[in-house]
């Protein structure tokens, strides 16, 4: 392998890449398996037959569960932080900061986990992420004090991170082309399903003594990371991280499993070898293991000198993930009881029984979503799903805004429009922003740049998610809460051109295939073209 590395370096023949979209693959596959067998009397192969996707299906659901977590904390913190309020008697600025400090303590999980999954794989990653958030949830549950709750938050934090890095990356590593938008789904799917569940278990809770009914409410978040733990073990490791380790023959086997045909399988390993800079001809089970990019040289071609087209796609990570949070879906979320009381509800079961409904909603959403992205494609809901929450903000805002200006302060069209236009917007939010955002990031990295790349884009994604959360109480007093909401739909707008101008799309292509669309494969040359000068010219001064 080592010889046909430095001849295939070597030539003078540039290596070309021909752009292939997932259609043509599978006549290719198809061609290759009616290739008449000389060796077979002269019979023609039967043409290889699609395998089941339930195995890729159960690696990518596994994977995502960690994405419950989060969900389950945003859920359960919305009606929790009521509680907790009158409980240790705590300002409301103490209660922004609980609720939202969550997100910025995650940062410390998200940036870790991209030198983590490259060291110890994407697998052994989402187990030490599950330990983690049961430390933490643990910590929340037996808190005595508002300082202790704040430690237990920072544990769990760090476990939130680190799931919302690497579920998305290890199911984009493990899914068919032809289903990765569906199977990339899934994280967005657990968070919605965490939500949901968070809002059961606050209304669930809430006719306990107050002083326990929210410690339970957080401790038994620590429940699902048990499972969470032990089933993932069960799934195989990502193949594009044991080809990086040099493991061809493991790659291969869950390729195999994760593919739809066998020549799918080797097409995908061919597509993975050539991006790890793996010769094509070089087919042993276990190789010398490719140089590695990690540490300083990857941030420093990320950040300090970027290439157009790594600039163009980390700009491309990072907006997505911006604009999510910052269109205010987790002020509306997290802050539900709190504007829904505003609308006019005033009874505690009440307001947590219609938190119920925007988790429904929100779950049942996500679901129909997960069926469109490789149907419809990735920018038509995403433009679709912005638009609709723009008109969804102005509704809301609108409502808010006549109910905040009535004499009485009830006025029952507005509490009905109030009350719609949230089920809207996080209707539309879960049908195309929520889930594509995970799907689309994940997939345009090219693989030397993964798992860095993905670090920043979830770190912009929790310090967003951070600032809004923990600045909404601070702003609806500042502008008032219907203006703060037509504030959300201004970013909103903007979402929607920079998403128009900035984002192709990508329905149908393999992850190696983002490289030539993005254009990063030339910058890989480039590169690979540069160490080989550097290093033929130390040669040259030993000789």
């Amino acid at each position: 392998c080592l010889g046909l590395s430095v001849s295939s370096h070597s030539s003078t023949t540039p290596y070309l890449r021909v752009k292939r979209s997932d259609r043509e693959r599978e006549k290719e596959a198809d061609m290759v398996a009616e290739v008449p067998d000389h060796s077979h009397r002269g019979m023609v192969a039967a043409p290889a037959k699609r395998k089941s996707k339930r195995f890729a299906f159960a690696c990518a659901m596994l994977a995502s569960m960690t994405s419950i977590l989060l969900g389950y904390d945003i859920g359960v913190m919305s009606g929790a932080a009521i509680f907790i309020k009158d409980d240790l008697k705590i300002s409301d600025t103490q209660v922004e900061i609980l609720l939202g400090i969550l997100n910025l303590y995650s940062l410390v999980g998200s940036y870790a986990a991209g030198f983590t999954s490259d060291w110890i794989g994407r697998r052994y990653t989402i187990v030490f992420a599950a330990g983690i958030f049961f430390v933490g949830a643990l910590l929340m549950g037996f808190a005595v004090n508002y300082a202790f709750l704040m430690f237990g938050r920072f544990v769990a934090g760090i476990g939130v991170g680190y799931a919302l890095m690497i579920a998305p990356v290890y199911t984009a590593e493990v899914a068919p082309a032809s289903s990765r938008g569906f199977l990339t789904s899934f994280p967005e799917v657990f968070i919605n399903s965490g939500i949901l569940l968070g809002y059961v278990s606050n209304y669930g809770f809430a006719r306990l003594r107050e002083s326990l009914g929210w410690r339970l409410m957080l401790g038994v978040g620590a429940i699902p990371s048990v499972f969470l733990a032990l089933g993932v073990l069960a799934m195989p490791e990502s193949p594009r991280w044991l080809v990086m380790q040099g493991r061809l023959g493991d790659a291969r086997r869950v390729l195999d499993m994760t593919s739809d045909t066998p020549e799918e399988a080797q097409l995908r390993l061919d597509d993975i070898k050539a991006a790890a800079g793996i010769p094509e001809g070089c087919n042993d089970d276990v190789v010398p293991a490719p140089k590695k990019n990690q540490g300083g040289r990857v941030w420093r071609e990320l950040l300090l000198r970027p290439t157009p087209a790594v600039r163009r796609v980390l700009l491309t990570a990072v907006g997505i993930h911006f604009f999510q949070q910052a269109s205010g879906i987790d002020s509306v979320v997290l802050y539900s009881p709190r504007v829904f009381e505003k609308a006019g509800i005033h009874d505690k079961n009440k307001l947590l029984g219609t938190t119920v409904a925007v988790g429904v909603t929100k779950t049942l959403f996500i679901l129909v979503a997960t069926f469109l992205l490789d149907r419809i494609g990735r920018r038509p809901l995403l433009l679709s799903s912005t638009g609709g929450m723009i008109l969804s903000l102005a509704g809301l805002g609108l409502g808010l805004t006549l109910i905040d200006h009535h004499p009485d302060g009830q006025l029952r069209w507005a509490v009905g429009l109030c009350i719609a236009s949230i089920l809207a917007y996080v209707a539309f939010f879960s049908i195309g922003l929520g889930p594509i955002t995970w799907v689309y990031s994940s997939e345009i990295l090219p693989l030397r740049l993964r798992a860095q790349g993905a670090s920043i884009a979830v770190a912009v994604n929790r310090v967003t998610s951070g600032v809004i959360t923990m600045t909404f109480i601070s702003l609806y007093k500042a502008i008032t809460i219907g203006g703060s909401f037509f504030l959300y739909g201004g970013i909103a707008a903007l979402a929607w051109v920079f998403f128009f101008a900035c984002l192709p799309e990508t329905r149908g292509r393999t992850l190696e295939d983002m490289e030539d669309l993005f254009g990063t494969r030339n910058d890989t040359k480039e590169t690979t073209n540069g160490v080989e000068m550097a290093n033929a010219s130390q040669g040259n001064e030993k000789i």
